[in-house]
């Protein structure tokens, strides 16, 4: 066991509280991790606002990198001095839809999580808990083997960590949520950091053109950066102004907001046969109205996409591989690198436009 500087979350609504806490000797399978870069996703503001819950005493963040420090007697692949990756859906491999393809959907992903011991816990011996079992604002974390992806050293890791989150959630829905066919037309609607890893999924995808929608023209503007060939402020009336540019609607439309409001609009704007994905978190409780007849009339379809819906694995390694092939742009995502210590001024700064993504480095 060592001890740490771990950033808190013990009210809604209220700052992270920075203290030492207690990290557990690895199982054998697992791997500590000396977390070198966080980034900073709206699914933390989620847990901090409290419009999805979560037990307290509670670290957030999951967007890691990091260096491995020590590892579990079981553990082959990964060795100290690796740098890493999260791959943030835990998986066994062996049940139906983990060997189906997947893991995202791994059946026995309760069992997983599950380890004799607390991972985290505060000196007098309450327990900490992990968002995602990674709790990934601390200096220090475990994690599962086949949750770390090895990284090459070209792949700075203050962009690195995008890949495990924001990248993978936002490609990945294009690839193997959708499934988008090249030459197809797409819309984005929310143009954040998970909506421009949407918009670069569909330039690599082929798509002929790619409708950014958000409220705010700087996003819009940045979206042109990532790939976006047309723009539509979401203030006006979305579906009538994409059926201006491009006639009968959209094939794809992807939602990246979270919100009952967003995802009607990415139905909306389909032409019939047209697929909307569902990929942005929405608040707990939240339920959506859609039009009966957009099923059967329209043919269109609604699904979900939840990190990706792919292999993390492989997918994190082809997305490394883009990135140094100057294909898939990760350096002008990251709008800003803070030190650890202002993890709760970089989420207020997320609320502007002018931010994309935002990374804390954990080593200052």
């Amino acid at each position: 066991m060592i001890t740490t500087e771990a950033a808190l979350l013990t009210a809604v609504n209220e700052p992270l509280e920075f203290t030492e806490i207690q990290v557990d000797d690895p199982e054998p399978n697992e791997v500590r991790v000396a977390v070198s870069n966080v980034g900073l996703c709206h699914s933390d503001l989620h847990y901090m606002t409290g419009t999805v819950h979560a037990d307290l005493p509670v670290v957030v963040g999951h967007e890691v990198a990091g260096i491995v420090e020590s590892v579990g007697s079981a553990v082959t692949s990964l060795r100290a001095g690796d740098r890493v990756v999260g791959a943030l859906t835990p998986s066994c491999g062996l049940c139906r839809n983990c060997q189906a393809g997947h893991s995202t959907q791994c059946q026995r992903a309760p069992q997983i999580r599950q380890r004799p011991r607390p991972a985290f816990q505060l000196p007098g011996g309450r327990v900490v808990e992990r968002l995602g079992d990674i709790g990934a604002f601390s200096r220090h974390t475990l994690m599962r083997e086949n949750s770390l992806v090895k990284v090459p050293d070209e792949v700075g890791l203050h962009v690195g960590c995008l890949l495990s989150c924001c990248i993978i959630t936002g490609v990945g829905a294009v690839f193997r949520g959708a499934q988008v066919r090249p030459g197809a037309t797409v819309a984005v609607i929310g143009c954040g950091g998970v909506g421009s890893a949407i918009i670069q999924g569909a330039r690599l995808a082929g798509a002929s053109a790619i409708v950014a929608v958000d409220l705010d023209e700087a996003r819009l503007a940045a979206a042109r950066t990532y790939g976006a060939t047309h723009v539509v402020n979401g203030a006006a009336d979305v579906p009538t102004e994409i059926r201006k540019m491009l006639g009968d609607g959209v094939d794809y439309s992807f939602e990246a907001v979270g919100s009952a409001r967003t995802a009607a609009t990415a139905l909306s704007v389909l032409r019939a046969r047209g697929t909307a994905c569902l990929v942005g978190i929405a608040p707990d409780g939240t339920d959506l109205t859609v039009p009966a007849s957009d099923f059967f009339f329209g043919e269109k379809r609604l699904i979900g996409s939840y990190m990706g819906s792919g292999q993390a694995h492989e997918d994190i390694t082809q997305f490394a591989r883009l990135y140094l092939q100057g294909s898939l742009l990760l350096d002008e995502m990251v709008s800003d690198v803070i030190p650890f210590h202002e993890i709760d001024k970089g989420f207020e700064a997320m609320k502007s436009g002018e931010v994309t993504r935002i990374v804390a480095d954990l080593t200052v």
